[in-house]
């Protein structure tokens, strides 16, 4: 049985922790509306943009003149893996969802005999993959540096993988990244970059499509849209993983300040009885000597 200064010291050590966490919760809730709202504000433009390009790639699919960012290389042999993490830990299943995703597309493509390609963003995806991936991880970006993330940050990154792409080095890129949905929800999603996929215009649908021209030709504008467009998902899935880990952060730390609250009350009772006990025999022994002598 623990002695008393044991339980005394334990108590102490979890109301310490018990301080850290709460803190932390409340940091997280400060940097969580902040960042909710960067990747709040960033869908619309990045929607927007993929409904332009769906456009413009729907008059130009098959042509000759389409970039290859948009048509591909006509084969699916090597895959890239870009999987975004964040660099710190003590946010719950966030870092670890991603991972989970990404090493199931991994194992079931390398199953297929496809050759794949890893590049990291961020400390903790690149420390859970290494272990298994260590031969297939080709890059490593940590941005542990930056107050915030920045589009000059996910500008870096597209650069990075289009001048890969352009030298032949993969055939399909596909992203990893956490969509917030609220706090307590965050969904793992794994999004194709290269070959561009879009989805088709609502319009379409109904037979109302309407029919652009454009200046200059459709060729032009996608040459210089969708590199930007490489950078804007990017940077959307960026925005989106901050706000996911700053709600699955919250989450967690919430969880930790009760588990250590009710952790302290069972220490609590435990020391209280074991001091009761302590004192009960030291009563005991008293009185019995007293009737001894």
């Amino acid at each position: 049985m623990a002695s008393l200064k044991d339980l005394r010291n334990r108590i102490a050590s979890v109301k310490a922790t018990q301080k850290i966490t709460k803190a932390m919760q409340m940091v997280a809730a400060a940097k969580l509306r902040r960042a909710q709202q960067a990747a709040e504000a960033a869908r619309p433009y990045a929607q927007r943009m993929e409904s332009v390009l769906g456009n413009i790639a729907g008059a130009i699919s098959g042509g000759p003149d389409a970039p290859l960012l948009l048509t591909g290389t006509g084969k699916d042999q090597t895959h890239l893996l870009i999987v975004l993490t964040a660099e710190r830990g003590l946010c719950g299943a966030f870092n670890s969802s991603i991972v989970r995703l990404t090493r199931e597309r991994a194992l079931s493509l390398m199953g297929q005999g496809k050759t794949v390609k890893i590049f990291c963003v961020g400390r903790k995806g690149h420390e859970a993959l290494r272990r298994q991936f260590e031969k297939q991880i080709v890059d490593v970006v940590e941005l542990r540096a930056n107050k915030g993330v920045t589009f000059a940050d996910a500008q870096k990154i597209a650069e990075k993988i289009g001048a890969m792409f352009a030298a032949g080095e993969f055939d399909v890129a596909t992203q990893f990244f956490s969509r917030f949905q609220s706090v307590i929800s965050q969904v793992p999603t794994a999004q194709q970059l290269i070959p561009a996929t879009f989805a088709a215009p609502a319009a379409a649908a109904t037979g109302a499509e309407a029919v652009y021209e454009y200046e200059p030709g459709e060729a032009e504008i996608l040459a210089d849209l969708l590199p930007r467009n490489l950078a804007v998902q990017v940077f959307k899935a960026l925005l989106e993983n901050g706000a996911s880990e700053q709600g699955a952060r919250m989450s967690a730390m919430d969880n930790a300040t009760r588990n250590a609250g009710d952790m302290i009350k069972k220490q609590t009772l435990t020391y209280n009885r074991t001091r009761q006990a302590m004192i009960t025999k030291e009563l005991i022994e008293i009185i019995s000597g007293a009737e001894a002598l």
